[in-house]
């Protein structure tokens, strides 16, 4: 167990909290889902109302040149200003740090909230180099990590800091380790695991931990017809990772012999080209057509999946099982995201494009937990020590 922000006295500290306000923005630069920002509030508000004076810190985008104005962390600096209903201290400067924000970070009243710059301005934040980490502690006097979707990056920002400063968790971070680690730890039985997305190889390694620990799995999206093939179907143009196939069979037989009911789908929406108006229909599994693609599950395959997600009690889920942003073939991710609405079983929506899905379809309040981490709750279920979660106090 890790220390949170309740474990430890903030009253009169500057605090530092990393955050992930890594949110999309459109072409003009507004941000056009701030889930990330709200899902930081419970951690700040509560800071606020226990007489800290914050410094929060986040990335936004990947600068590659370093500071690039697409990537500034105002328009952040705006919505949280309106969400919390006050004035947030920002600085714009491409050097992140600089002595107008040490001296405003010195001369914090408590209440008052200071946004620092993207953090990947500096080059130094993603080689987590000690100097910059030493800046960015020298700021404050406590720090806290509430940004699980960068916990698996060994930054400046979310482990350098540590060595300077005792560190804890914010709630976010502390609701996702809850219940990933209840998923690996303790699960109540069955446990279900969805994985879909592109690539098989991508997520071997989850799915070779998952097999450990789960009763069954259900493989969709993408990746499923790397494994179809691997059963000898013909996947026609279909999505498929050549040199995979003994992966994908070792996979099979590593399920059957530890007893975990392997489902692939059963019957496909597969189309002609890869865009929204072009020709589809349903076909078996082994029988799509040399010139036609799989695009999403079919219907046969959505009842197989439901009934499966009805058996469960607890779901993890990371993955769409089709290309749900074009309406046609939305059918298969928009359902099973139904199910796992209506399911009674703890259900964990493993970041990425199933967390968007979700929110799409607005089924989000109907699910236990949608992680904010896709690339990080992988590999926690992966078995591996996150860097942003080592680094904090144990209780």
């Amino acid at each position: 167990m890790k220390k949170t922000v309740k474990d430890i006295d903030v009253t009169g500290k500057r605090v530092i909290v990393r955050c992930d306000f890594n949110v999309p923005q459109d072409e003009t630069g507004a941000i056009t889902d701030d889930i990330r920002i709200t899902s930081a509030l419970p951690t700040i508000n509560y800071l606020l109302d226990n007489g800290a004076k914050l410094i929060l810190m986040s990335h936004l985008g990947r600068p590659k040149a370093g500071p690039e104005q697409k990537y500034s962390l105002a328009p952040v600096a705006k919505r949280l200003a309106e969400l919390l209903g006050k004035e947030i201290l920002f600085f714009p400067v491409n050097e992140v740090i600089n002595e107008k924000v040490r001296k405003t970070a010195s001369e914090l009243q408590v209440g008052q909230v200071l946004l620092l710059e993207n953090v990947r301005f500096r080059k130094e934040e993603t080689k987590n180099e000690v100097a910059f980490s030493k800046e960015l502690a020298d700021l404050g006097d406590i720090f806290v990590n509430d940004a699980f979707g960068s916990a698996h990056r060994a930054h400046c920002s979310t482990a350098g800091i540590s060595a300077f400063l005792p560190s804890v968790s914010g709630f976010l971070m502390e609701k996702e380790i809850k219940y990933l680690g209840t998923a690996l730890e303790n699960p109540e039985r069955p446990f279900l695991a969805i994985m879909g997305g592109a690539k098989v190889n991508d997520k071997i390694l989850v799915i070779e931990s998952l097999l450990n620990i789960v009763d069954s799995l259900i493989i969709g999206g993408g990746m499923a017809y790397t494994f179809l093939a691997a059963k000898g179907y013909a996947v026609g143009t279909s999505l498929f990772e050549s040199g995979m196939e003994d992966m994908a069979r070792s996979l099979m037989e590593k399920a059957k012999n530890k007893g975990v009911r392997l489902l692939l789908p059963i019957d496909v929406i597969a189309a002609k080209e890869f865009k929204n108006e072009t020709d589809f229909a349903r076909y078996d599994a082994d029988k799509i057509p040399m010139d036609r693609m799989g695009l999403d599950i079919g219907e046969k395959s959505i009842l197989l999946f439901s009934e499966e997600i009805k058996r469960a009690k607890t779901i993890f889920w990371n993955g769409p099982m089709g290309v749900f942003e074009m309406p046609n073939f939305e059918a298969g991710t928009k359902t099973i995201a139904e199910a796992l609405a209506e399911s009674d079983a703890v259900t964990i929506i493993g970041g990425g494009d199933s967390a968007a899905a979700v929110r799409e379809f607005g089924f989000s309040d109907k699910l236990s937990h949608v992680s904010t981490g896709g690339g990080a709750s992988l590999e926690y279920l992966e078995g591996k020590i996150l860097p942003g979660v080592g680094i904090l106090l144990d209780k």
